[in-house]
């Protein structure tokens, strides 16, 4: 089977398919199996061999019969070897070997045992049933002298639901946890396309905001440009009066380029192109507004000249810190939060934003993880790197690197 075919397997498949041995029990067996099939194999024996025993004190079976029930169980002992690639072939033939074989009773049970374990119900239900039905007859051709016909079917009857009933509760919980196992991973795959969807979606916006606003603008800029290139011999002032359209319609463009960006940026971000940009330098206020919001933050600028940061950079790493900011008071409440930022001009610019586990109860916010896809795009359209996830004592990080040229 292809790792294609084992993907799309719906989960109950999925759980037969990998309890009943993969592709017809013919992979290697682990540490664990070899572990398995020894006990198994040691059990049956131990069965046997307290079977033959008592065969043999009884004084009453001639040698000979005795010599076969020693081959015969020794036999079936080592046919369980056989029980994980043919588990329904191998309890039929221990079924009817137990018929006249009292020393193969605990291989047939272990082959009964591990028949419930690797297959459905359907092929359990009809071997069992045939287990059971024969059950009254081995100790009709084969009494024990010590124990009356009815006791010994009914203990041969119980010993076989017993087994039966064993093997299905095991393989009901194997089913459960190789269910639960492939939810997960697709729960962390369904996971990862939303993320990735998250980010398509975002750059589709900014691209249709920029054609649909921009177009208008670009559109006059070529119409007047056009004009001029075509009549070079037109008066001064109509040149110069396109000259003035091309250049206010650029302007316009600039404008509107802004306003789009700061609209995309995020929510309540809407007039930030008509306000000064925020840069490295103003991480500090930001940090004041926090601190003045009731938040424990503190700050750590190991940069020697925050000024002379570059601008787009200097303003990634304040989003940063003001999306892990508002996370932490989100999902933190009443946390100490520590701001560190490092490196210098070649080295790069790296921000870590680090809380630890809240220790007061509070009412949790829902959150859609969105704002931290967010930045992880900002941070590689930026040239550098985000990473973010809980810490060691229960906490969470955020930690980015950003390019600094020399």
């Amino acid at each position: 089977m292809t790792r294609t075919e084992y993907r799309w397997l719906l989960p109950s498949a999925l759980a037969d398919h990998e309890l009943s041995g993969g592709d017809g029990g013919r992979s290697r067996r682990t540490v664990r199996d070899w572990i398995d099939d020894i006990t198994a194999f040691l059990c049956a024996a131990s069965i046997g061999v307290l079977a033959l025993a008592a065969i043999d004190a009884d004084h009453t079976t001639p040698d000979g019969v005795v010599f076969v029930d020693s081959l015969v169980g020794a036999a079936a002992c080592c046919a369980l070897w056989l029980r994980r690639r043919w588990p329904v072939g191998l309890a039929v033939s221990l079924t009817a070997v137990g018929i006249v074989e009292p020393v193969a009773a605990g291989a047939l049970l272990i082959a009964l045992f591990s028949l419930a374990v690797h297959r459905p119900f359907k092929p359990v239900a009809i071997v069992g049933a045939g287990a059971l039905a024969v059950a009254p007859l081995q100790p009709l051709l084969r009494p024990d002298p010590t124990t009356s016909f009815i006791a010994s079917t009914i203990i041969g009857v119980l010993l076989v639901l017993l087994v039966v009933s064993w093997g299905m509760v095991v393989r009901s919980r194997r089913q459960l946890v190789v269910t639960l196992r492939e939810r997960a991973r697709r729960a962390e795959a369904e996971a990862a396309l939303r993320a990735e969807q998250a980010q398509r979606l975002a750059r589709e916006a900014i691209a249709r905001e920029m054609h649909d606003v921009l177009a208008h603008r670009l559109t006059l800029l070529s119409v007047h440009a056009g004009a001029l290139e075509f009549r070079p011999d037109a008066p001064p002032a109509e040149v110069g009066r396109a000259a003035g359209v091309i250049r206010d319609s650029a302007h316009e463009a600039l404008q509107d380029l802004r306003e789009i960006i700061g609209v995309l940026r995020g929510p309540g971000e809407g007039d930030e192109g008509n306000r000064p940009q925020p840069t490295l330098v103003t991480l500090d206020a930001l940090v004041e507004e926090s601190v003045s919001a009731g938040m424990k933050v503190t700050l750590d600028n190991r940069v020697a000249d925050p000024a002379e940061a570059p601008a787009a950079t200097g303003r990634t790493v304040y989003r940063i810190a003001q999306e892990a900011l508002t996370n932490a008071r989100k999902h933190a409440p009443g946390a100490p939060v520590t701001v560190t930022v490092t490196g210098g001009p070649g080295d790069g610019l790296t921000i870590e934003v680090r809380n630890p586990a809240p220790t007061e109860p509070f009412e949790r916010v829902p959150g859609s993880g969105q704002g931290l896809i967010g930045l992880t795009e900002r941070a590689t359209l930026a040239g550098g790197g985000l990473e973010h996830g809980p810490g060691p004592d229960g906490g969470f990080g955020v930690r980015a690197w950003l390019p600094w040229p020399a």
